[in-house]
């Protein structure tokens, strides 16, 4: 079952801190609903192990995340792949832009994704909301990350 997401999200901070970020995994762990790890093999590869719930199936994902960082600090995109065994898998990818406003950033990003298994059993608009949700609480986060950075400095 394919989904697609979109969004955009104005963050309070330069960005060059935004994209800096993004692309760090302690950072990253906090603000991904479920994350248990976060483990960085090289600049452009991570591994995830994350525990999600779809109404009543909860399952344990393990994953890698491949990052395509060329157009830096202006926008990135990722793929990514995850097994939560017999709850099924998830495979998809985000292109994400960032776009300067002074000391704020607009944050865009669509991103597509595609399940199976007892997970795209539970029917299309749980998933999609279920995944709408996931990533408002990790966009939420990361704002108030950023926020308490701002105030740090």
């Amino acid at each position: 079952m394919a989904m697609e997401l979109n969004d955009e999200i104005m963050i309070s901070a330069p960005r060059d801190r935004v994209y800096a970020a993004l692309n760090d995994p302690t950072i990253l762990q906090q603000c991904i609903p479920g994350c248990e790890e976060l483990i960085r093999h090289s600049d452009t590869d991570l591994e995830a192990k994350v525990v999600l719930k779809f109404g009543p199936v909860k399952a344990r994902f393990g994953g890698k995340v491949t990052l395509d960082t060329t157009e830096a600090p202006a926008g990135f995109s990722l793929r990514g792949e995850g097994s939560g065994g017999v709850a099924g898998f998830a495979k998809g990818g985000a292109r994400v832009v960032l776009e300067d406003h002074g000391q704020e950033t607009l944050l865009r990003y669509d991103a597509s994704a595609d399940v199976g298994g007892k997970i795209a059993q539970l029917g299309s608009r749980l998933i999609l909301g279920t995944a709408r949700k996931l990533a408002e609480a990790f966009f939420e986060k990361f704002k108030e990350v950023m926020a308490q950075e701002n105030v740090a400095e």
